[in-house]
């Protein structure tokens, strides 16, 4: 498709306002190539020579010659770049010469295993069988792979529960083990990476323990900090392979901004128009959203649209996203793949690399949160020279608007750092257990897994969890295996099941988000049908639903306390005070708003009854001075509404500074602390212990105050909106808030500089008893 002709076309189509803030056309790049040391095996050269490659892309021989020396490596190229091959190419050409060499794949998504295993097969070796092995594959199955596959395909979340538990069970293949390559590495970040950077150090105790040293080979999108990531994941030094080879046809980059008139128009009606459009012209396009509702909602929007406008395309459209049973998702993907569906509109959970045919256009419904996010998603249309599409459009929030306004942050800017904390507290004594229950644990494995793991084994000693033995320490469950307890994708580690009436699962949430998505009275989504909660059973952790037909979706409501625990680094800020350390939140959903469709119309708020829920983690705070909420209250503005605004701007614009999404955190403000007695602004991790996000906003704090400040300053609203302080996720329905009060607070902030840090002063915030 012409898109020149296309993005020329929106701008005089009738109801145009504006609403493209910026297009870039991207040109299309050349491709560089590079030589091998030494011949693939004739089988793979044959191959290579059948799919028309007569050279490697320079990437992909660098990688070749990394893995040959025995170098674990790390491949962080953009999408589209052939990294498959960078890891293909040597282990099946290790494999063919070692009839007795084993590799271990693993994708963080079923869908990408079962994409690979096509992928393997298409290169014709039969005497180097593939298997997946996860949670799809059943009990014959399972077997088969674990005592036939040479190379086993499967996923983090299996390796934890269903493989290394059981090592004993794959003696011969452990003992044989000569490669494991983690492909996407990017999406395990956050709590996720933390949880799978224990589960290969598990994983690398029991390979020694059976007499193998496998080599380790990550492919991912671009990260700012490829080599401190790659290692903090692994454990181990890191080869980084990161100039891309791979040619790139031309793109056209579009920022799309809703028009603004007391208020600004809903992304989701803004997106569906362009959605329509384009699959109407039978343009191959993929919608990424944010949230399962909004993905839900497009889906059931445009399909309406289109059986009016274009008849022809309504049956061709999908929603897609995790929550969905196997046998859905597969469906979804054959038909995309086979052209069979014009458009998707799809979670992060089709971001990663499954092959789904050659699309045109790509549509980001919000930012994704991150900019390696963005460009991932992009990514999935233009395979090829072809001409593509990428058109974000912007939410009303702060971090969308200030990118609309800042094109060139978002185009020329390096990607992010990717954060994960393999020692947190609460995680690694997940897998400690974990760990003692597959072999007892003795003095030389507690280097592997970091610093404090010696501290929290004396802990489980004393709690009884670990027993000591000389100089062992053994598990001392007797029943189930621990990894059963610990989801590696929670922050809890457990999750919730939705069942409908007739006792079918339709899909699962995770338990912290539980209480606030399937509450009682709660709208869930789930491809296209609209359900009611009608009951939420905590014990069994069972959110029961109906079928329903209604004309409003659902947000909970809660109140937060916040308590300091302990304070581990402060600076003065002008008279105010930034501080990090350890806190502990309390939630408690007390209720909900029903909210009209399109117009978010509060309609009403019901009361709830649910427990409260404690989180202990790490937090970002500062203590504003009396002078400073003095001078707000004299100017006759509401410090209460003026931190509260504060807050929800910072955690607006976080994301530019940390590889995180705003629903990974949360914030509490104070018109005055009860152990401070000073007005104060936090804003913390929202998982046990933290992952580091609160701690990269404590060092960027300069940077985070005048982000937040250019969005409440360049909002050209009069009292406040999404698109500046007010905050989707917020429990108090945004009340109280005062955009004058926190202009106030973040000009007088942002007048002061940065001095240094000081570790562990005296006189750091008191524990609130």
């Amino acid at each position: 498709m012409d898109f020149d002709a296309f993005i020329d076309g929106l701008r005089g189509r009738p109801g145009y306002r504006d609403q493209i803030a910026h297009a870039r056309h991207v040109p299309a790049r050349g491709a560089r190539f590079g030589q091998l040391d030494g011949a693939l095996h004739p089988r793979l050269q044959d191959w290579l020579r059948a799919q028309g490659i007569a050279r490697l892309y320079a990437h992909q021989a660098a990688a070749v010659a990394a893995v040959r020396a025995r170098q674990h490596t790390a491949v962080v190229t953009p999408t589209a770049s052939g990294k498959t091959l960078c890891y293909n190419l040597p282990v099946l050409d290790a494999l063919l010469d070692d009839p007795e060499g084993r590799a271990l794949y693993l994708f963080p998504t079923k869908a990408l295993a079962q994409d690979q295993l096509d992928a393997l097969g298409a290169f014709g070796l039969p005497e180097v069988p593939a298997a997946v092995y996860d949670g799809d594959t059943p009990p014959r199955g399972r077997r088969a792979a674990r005592e036939g596959a040479r190379i086993l395909l499967s996923n983090p979340d299996m390796l934890h529960v269903g493989i290394l538990p059981q090592h004993f069970r794959w003696r011969q293949f452990f003992q044989r083990l000569r490669f494991v390559v983690l492909d996407e590495v990017h999406a395990y970040r956050g709590v996720f990476g933390s949880n799978v950077a224990n589960v290969l150090r598990r994983l690398r105790r029991l390979c020694a323990l059976h007499g193998s040293d496998p080599t380790f080979i990550c492919t991912s999108a671009t990260v700012a900090n490829p080599a401190e990531f790659a290692e903090r994941l692994l454990g181990l030094p890191v080869e980084i392979v990161d100039e891309s080879g791979a040619p790139s046809g031309p793109r056209w980059f579009v920022l799309w901004n809703p028009p603004f008139a007391a208020g600004r128009k809903s992304a989701i009606g803004e997106s569906t128009d362009l959605f329509v459009e384009l699959v109407g012209r039978g343009v191959r396009t993929i919608a990424f959203t944010r949230a399962r509702k909004v993905t839900e909602l497009i889906a059931r929007y445009a399909a309406d649209r289109l059986r009016r406008e274009a008849p022809h395309a309504a049956g061709r459209i999908s929603p897609y996203r995790a929550g969905y049973l196997p046998r859905e998702r597969r469906l979804i993907e054959r038909r995309l793949f086979d052209g069979d569906l014009l458009g998707v509109v799809s979670t992060s959970a089709l971001e990663l690399g499954v092959d789904i045919g050659g699309l045109d256009a790509a549509l980001l419904v919000g930012f994704p949160g991150t900019i390696a996010s963005t460009w991932q998603r992009a990514g999935r249309a233009g395979r090829g020279s072809g001409q593509s599409l990428a058109v974000l459009i912007a939410q009303d929030d702060a971090l969308d608007q200030y990118l609309m306004r800042h094109p060139d942050y978002l185009l020329e800017s390096p990607c992010e750092h990717a954060i994960i904390d393999p020692e947190n507290p609460y995680i690694l004594a997940r897998h400690l257990r974990c760990a003692a229950a597959e072999v007892a644990l003795v003095e030389e494995d507690l280097a592997l897994f970091g610093g404090g793991a010696r501290d929290l084994v004396q802990l489980m000693v004393a709690s009884g969890d670990l027993i000591a033995r000389r100089t062992r320490r053994y598990w001392a469950g007797r029943n189930r295996y621990p990894a059963h307890e610990v989801d590696i994708r929670s922050a809890s580690g457990a999750t919730f099941l939705i069942v409908g009436p007739d006792r079918r699962t339709i899909g699962t949430v995770d338990e912290a988000r539980a209480f606030e998505q399937v509450h009682p009275g709660a709208v869930y989504l789930h491809q296209g049908e609209t359900y009611l909660v009608a009951s939420l059973d905590l014990e069994a952790r069972i959110a029961h639903v109906a079928p329903t037909s209604v004309g409003y979706h659902t947000q909970a409501r809660s109140q937060t306390d916040l308590d300091i625990l302990h304070a581990d680094a402060s600076r003065p800020w002008g008279a105010a005070l930034v501080r990090t350390g350890e806190v502990e939140v309390w939630t408690h959903v007390t209720g909900f708003a029903r909210k009209q469709l399109f117009t978010d119309t509060v309609l009403d708020v019901q009361p709830l009854d649910l427990p409260p829920q404690r989180l202990r983690t790490s937090a970002l705070w500062i203590e504003l001075p009396e002078a400073l909420a003095q001078e707000v209250r004299g100017r006759g503005l509401d410090l209460a509404g003026g931190v509260h605004a504060v807050e929800h701007a910072a955690i607006g614009v976080l994301p530019l500074f940390a590889m995180c999404d705003r629903w990974d955190v949360g914030g509490v403000a104070y018109p005055a602390h009860p152990s401070t007695g000073r007005p104060a602004v936090f804003i913390y991790d929202g998982y046990p212990g933290g992952v580091g996000i609160a701690e990269k906003g404590y060092l960027l704090f300069e940077s985070l105050i005048a982000a937040a400040l250019e969005v409440v300053e360049g909002c050209p609203c009069d009292a406040g909106c999404p698109g500046c302080i007010q905050s989707p996720k917020c429990g108090n329905l945004n009340d109280p808030l005062d955009k004058q009060a926190a202009l106030l607070i973040l000009r007088r902030l942002g007048e002061h500089g940065a001095p240094g840090v000081r570790k562990g002063e005296p006189g750091a915030a008191q524990t609130k008893k």
